[in-house]
């Protein structure tokens, strides 16, 4: 008997895959943000305002985001800020956390730790005794403060006003913070995490907190099998994948990404880029038709367009340009029926604009048009209705949705920008 042939799937039913199970299609959209983020499994967390963008974009329209993610992070937690995947910050289910730090942040915690006794060796008289000391009196302060900025930590544990010289003797060289470094090995770890911050649901200052202690089975669990956990999760969400995505998306070893693929007994499809990976249960075909056509505004790093390294089955080569910086850091997008269509942005005046980069006809503009306005009317910007089709160069053409009226509302009037720039979000939202 001849092998069986491995089932192909295109681009198509990728992107009607996309539609549903990223809660994006209209009928496919979620209650909460913890549903937002299990279906996700993981919202990018680097941008503060991304999170509570892209769990917005995926609500119902009953449902406002702004309180749904802070009461999810802050009083329910039941989502967690922490290093993931590629030394990133991210918002994982809290249930998830203690896979995430036993295959991925917790090596990194390794790391960072040696890095950082190996450079206060090197740059002052501070030694692995005197940072454990220094742990401890944080640990302790937090104890009894519940939370607290690394400003009030410092002043309570003076040792975190001490800095070191980084890079002695080398053209990097230069003062650095003990108490940043200090902080951000304690959040590896999972002995503290990041609470609610100073400001607006768009503010990086952010109080710290002790970590919600997990079950004694869940802390030691084995790094094999929280590998399998994590990319089973994930495949579920965006599968079919190649290995190279999944080698780009965790930031782990090819020989780990091949481990945890055959834990899970990943059946390999056919896609357009090569080889692809499903779940043994998930190869049903899905009709390129099925969620219906649907519009959406995604912000800066959202986790659907930055969830595979191969992107051309879902955004044109000559559009990536306008849309991602030099660093592979995707901007705000608009989106079409499982395609990237165009770029949005907010205005110093809290206008909201877009610009589509190809036509997509009059029923997909309406639709694009009614997700600004859906988008405008929690975040507390204006909007206007013509939309058109233009290219990053194009600037003041047509293809700028845009006008002065608009809600105050939702979020009460914030501004969004985003930490990363692209060259589309720049020329809009100037």
């Amino acid at each position: 008997m001849g092998e069986t042939r491995a089932r192909t799937i295109g681009a198509a039913e990728r992107r009607a895959r996309l539609g549903v199970r990223h809660r994006l299609a209209r009928g496919a959209r979620a209650g909460s943000a913890e549903e937002v983020a299990g279906s996700l499994v993981a919202l990018h967390g680097t941008d503060p305002a991304s999170v509570f963008l892209a769990v917005g974009a995926r609500l119902t329209e009953k449902v406002g985001p702004v309180a749904d993610v802070e009461r999810a992070l802050y009083e329910d937690r039941s989502l967690v800020r922490m290093h993931g995947m590629r030394h990133t910050v991210f918002v994982f289910p809290s249930a998830l956390a203690p896979a995430v730090q036993a295959s991925t942040t917790g090596p990194a915690a390794v790391r960072e730790r040696t890095t950082l006794l190996k450079h206060l060796a090197d740059g002052s008289t501070f030694d692995a005794e005197w940072l454990a000391e220094t742990e401890r009196l944080v640990l302790a302060e937090l104890a009894v403060r519940g939370e607290a900025t690394g400003t009030e930590l410092g002043g309570a544990v003076p040792r975190l006003r001490s800095t070191y010289v980084y890079g002695k003797g080398t053209r990097q060289e230069g003062v650095q913070s003990v108490a940043s470094r200090v902080l951000r090995v304690l959040g590896m770890e999972g002995r503290i995490v990041r609470g609610r911050p100073q400001g607006t649901w768009t503010s990086s200052r952010f109080r710290w907190a002790p970590a919600v202690p997990h079950s004694a089975s869940d802390s030691v669990l084995d790094p094999a099998e929280a590998r399998a956990e994590l990319i089973r999760g994930w495949l579920g969400a965006c599968g079919p994948a190649t290995e190279a995505d999944l080698k780009w998306w965790t930031g782990w070893k090819v020989t780990d990404v091949r481990g945890a693929l055959a834990a899970v007994g990943a059946v390999p499809v056919t896609l357009d880029e090569g080889t692809g990976y499903v779940l043994p249960d998930d190869l049903d075909p899905v009709t390129d038709r099925d969620p219906g056509p649907w519009a959406a505004l995604l912000p800066a790093l959202d986790p659907t367009p930055m969830g595979w390294q191969a992107r051309d089955w879902y955004l044109d080569p000559e559009h990536r340009a306008a849309l991602y910086d030099r660093s592979g850091n995707i901007g705000p997008t608009v989106w079409w029926d499982g395609r990237i269509v165009g770029g949005w942005a907010q205005r110093p005046d809290g206008e909201i604009v877009h610009r589509l980069l190809t036509d997509v006809g009059a029923a997909a503009e309406r639709a694009i048009g009614a997700e600004t306005e859906r988008l405008a009317g929690w975040i507390g910007g204006g909007v206007g209705g013509g939309v058109g089709v233009g290219s990053p160069s194009d600037s003041g053409s047509p293809s700028d949705s845009g006008a002065e009226a608009g809600s105050d509302s939702g979020a009460g009037g914030v501004r969004v920008t985003p930490r990363f720039r692209t060259p589309l979000e720049r020329e809009l939202s100037g």
